[in-house]
């Protein structure tokens, strides 16, 4: 299988979905601590818009785990991979964009959305595929 198998699968999809969750969380501790008096109201909100689409995606990966434990093929599995690209791509743009102020990084951000897109639509696909 191209994504691995198995309970080992299951297992990287929870924990990548666990790290992400707690980077979320202490991303979200230093954009409302540290960064609040360092950053402008306007990349602030970038930077927060980041940790939330992440919070949100982390919680879906850790839902990848337990839909590809119990379906077969393929589309669960890609769901997690696009889930992880995405985050990579779109929070990860937002938060060099926030903290750099480079607004190139702005042009990466839709990427990581259309990932997202695609994620959603393999887990659509994989929840209503008969196995």
């Amino acid at each position: 299988m191209i994504f691995g198998s198995g309970a080992a699968r299951e297992r990287a999809f929870l924990a990548t979905g666990a790290i992400l969750g707690f980077l979320a969380v202490a991303a979200g501790a230093f954009g409302a601590h540290a960064l609040r008096e360092a950053l402008p109201a306007d990349r602030l909100a970038v930077f927060e818009t980041g940790v939330r689409y992440q919070m949100f995606h982390a919680l879906a990966l850790i839902g990848v785990a337990f839909v590809a434990g119990k379906r077969r093929g393929q589309a669960a599995p890609l769901a997690g991979w696009l889930f992880l690209l995405g985050t990579i791509l779109f929070s990860g743009s937002l938060y060099a964009l926030a903290l750099t102020g480079v607004r190139a990084w702005g042009a990466v951000t839709p990427l990581g959305g259309v990932a997202w897109l695609a994620g959603w639509a393999a887990l659509a696909l994989a929840a209503l595929r008969s196995d």
